[in-house]
């Protein structure tokens, strides 16, 4: 069986099909857009439908075809499962669900795999039950996992082809002026339903709020709209910004935050007009509130922050320290309002995000990404998908795009996690490669890269206590014991594609006694 450049055995079929990871800039694709059919709709013809059933039927959805969602409701969304129930009593079977991430939520899949409805999914990540049921052997086809700049690039380049694009708006016109800042359930940025609406062949706009023509903001614009359809709730806005942020008083998780912090202002990225990305673990939103601090300290204010957003970054944008938020997802409520209220608060697709194969992603001009892990390796690999039972529990998210694109990636991570080493000899699952990272910062001190020789010099006489990251797995396998290696079968349950669409793993079934 074939090896990759990180060492992954990837089954030979799989292997001819995607291609191997060989490098995070090995390919640099030229390639001509997917175009969608476009149907016109004459002076007097009206979209609205009366129901998801009958606007499924009017879409000419069949047996075989692909239909896609959005997952900026999170857990709170109700799109998804309507949708498919009702596809599910036409009695259509065979379909390939391409939905840009799956949550808790959406447990209900599990039968729809059962019944043959769904035979084939693709999609950033796979939660809690659904994501057992796949690693436990629930599906026949393995499910393939793309990053968001790769699943934007999967469309563009035609190999997702979406029939049909079910997209949950929370507020819309009759013609399909849709926005995700306003109405009943707003949940922000569109960012991921926009590259859907764009390129599928029928777009279906699903609100519960129908507003007076024209709509705006427009995110999702009329021209790209075929049907729109009113019902009573898209979503539970309580579900929406569920565990989204959450601010931590953990003393590991706070020395993490200052360390990473201290690796920042020391980094030669740290001026005037600088910018970043970090997420809404405990520990990157309070590197957000140290870097506020020496921000304010220093005097220096960001150019942009990017990414998912959240609403202490809108507070940092309120007060001056961020000329302008860049945003392909709101995560809470703070961040809702302020792309509502704020102009310089700008909503952008997943492919101006982060496609790796469009004219310049944003994630290119990043200087500095904060980034979480599951798991890291003494090849810098990072796993963000299993966890230390095998089983499928995560998403790739736009780690491995933020990862290549940034001047400084800097992953946030305990030595371990309860009973579990998190920095380990190999990582169950690799999502991005070690070439891409830069920094772990751990509660004990930091690892630099040996590839950026440039850092090491800088760092030598930063108060920062520095190791190997031979030293941390040391460190983690001397608390917790060196971990028995999980038993798999042969079974490929999760194909793993690196953004630029070749596989960089493939994740097999867990092994049952």
């Amino acid at each position: 069986m074939p090896k990759n450049k990180v060492g992954r055995e990837i089954p030979t079929e799989y292997a001819e099909k995607f291609g191997m990871f060989v490098d995070q800039f090995d390919r640099k694709p030229t390639y001509q857009r997917n175009a969608a059919t476009v149907t016109a709709v004459l002076p007097g013809e009206s979209k609205l439908r009366e129901s998801i059933k009958d606007v499924i039927i009017e879409t000419g959805l069949k047996d075989g075809m692909t239909v896609s969602f959005h997952h900026h409701f999170r857990e709170g969304d109700k799109v998804l499962n309507m949708v498919m129930e009702e596809i599910a009593k036409l009695g259509i079977k065979n379909l390939t669900l391409a939905s840009s991430s799956i949550a808790n939520v959406h447990e209900p899949i599990i039968d729809h795999v059962k019944n043959g409805v769904i035979t084939n999914i693709t999609s950033s990540g796979l939660r809690d039950k659904v994501g057992a049921a796949v690693s436990n052997g629930l599906m026949e086809n393995p499910v393939v996992i793309r990053s968001h700049g790769g699943r934007a690039r999967a469309i563009e380049m035609g190999d997702i082809k979406i029939d049909v694009a079910f997209l949950g708006a929370s507020s819309s016109d009759e013609y399909g002026n849709s926005n995700g800042s306003h109405g009943k359930a707003a949940c922000g940025s569109l960012g991921y339903a926009r590259v859907d609406a764009e390129f599928a062949e029928k777009v279906v706009i699903i609100t519960d709020t129908l507003v007076p023509y024209p709509n705006t903001p427009i995110s999702i614009p009329q021209n790209h709209v075929d049907y729109v359809v009113v019902v009573d709730s898209i979503g539970d806005p309580n579900g929406i910004a569920k565990g989204a942020t959450r601010y931590t008083t953990d003393p590991k998780e706070l020395l993490i935050a200052e360390y990473a912090s201290k690796v920042i202002q020391a980094s030669p990225y740290f001026k005037e007009g600088f910018s970043f990305q970090s997420g809404t673990g405990g520990s990157s939103l309070a590197v957000a509130r140290y870097l506020k601090d020496a921000m304010i300290e220093k005097n220096i204010k960001a150019g942009f922050a990017l990414g998912g957003l959240t609403g202490h970054l809108a507070e940092m944008h309120e007060e001056g320290l961020i000329d302008t938020l860049i945003d392909t997802q709101s995560f809470d409520r703070g961040a809702i309002d302020s792309i509502k209220n704020n102009e310089k608060h700008y909503e952008i697709s997943a492919s101006m995000y982060a496609n790796p194969g469009n004219k310049g992603a944003a994630v290119n001009m990043l200087d500095v990404v904060v980034l979480s892990a599951l798991e890291v390796d003494t090849k810098f690999n990072v796993n963000v998908m299993t966890g230390s039972d095998g089983l499928i529990r995560g998403a790739s998210g736009g780690h491995s795009d933020t990862a290549a694109g940034s001047k400084l990636s800097i992953i946030l991570s305990p030595v371990v996690r309860g009973r579990i080493p998190t920095i380990v000899d190999d990582v169950n699952t690799v999502i991005t490669p070690g070439q891409s990272i830069d920094v772990v910062v751990t509660e004990v001190g930091i690892a630099i890269n040996p590839l950026r020789q440039d850092l090491i010099e800088r760092f030598k006489n930063v108060d920062i206590p520095q190791f190997t990251i031979e030293e941390l797995r040391d460190r983690a396998y001397g608390i917790v014991g060196t971990p028995e290696p999980i038993q798999y079968g042969d079974k490929v349950v999760a194909l793993i594609e690196y953004r630029d669409g070749s596989l960089i793993d493939a994740v097999r079934q867990v092994k049952r006694d």
